[in-house]
């Protein structure tokens, strides 16, 4: 994903995967989510469609992506997802980086019991994560 491109993905330019089977229509992944940078200064919209793909909005960029997750958690109680950019505007993101056509990243995402809520980690643990990515209720998928 995008704020600290460097820090937490494992990126490669390796050709976009076939989409995989669409999440469950009631996984707690899709929907619109909302992340602030701590300064405030920017913040990222991601839309988490019920097809497998996302919609991300970052300062100047739009991207699109094909996304995969499993239906439930690991038993660390962490959703593994894999991303890959299939669009992009070519404008700089929040943190300044221009995404590339190609490239993917994996992620593990922890929600909150509320769901609401979810944070973004490099692995399954607690030490390397972004977030708080917060729910947008309202404005549909």
């Amino acid at each position: 994903m995008r704020p600290l491109t460097g820090l937490l993905l494992s990126l490669s330019l390796a050709a976009p995967p076939v989409l995989a089977a669409p999440p469950a229509t009631n996984h707690p992944i899709l929907g619109i989510w909302k992340l602030t940078l701590p300064d405030g200064s920017c913040s990222e919209t991601y839309r988490f469609r019920g097809d497998g793909t996302t919609l991300v909005t970052s300062a100047a960029e739009v991207s699109e992506s094909e996304f995969q997750i499993p239906s439930e958690p690991s038993e660390k109680g962490f959703y593994k997802l894999v991303d890959t950019v299939v669009k992009d505007n070519g404008k700089e993101d929040c943190s300044g980086q221009v995404m590339r056509v190609g490239a993917r990243a994996t992620n593990f995402v922890r929600f909150h019991p509320s769901g609401s809520l979810f944070l973004m980690c490099a692995d399954e643990s607690m030490e390397t994560c972004i977030g708080p990515f917060r729910r947008v209720s309202g404005l549909g998928t």
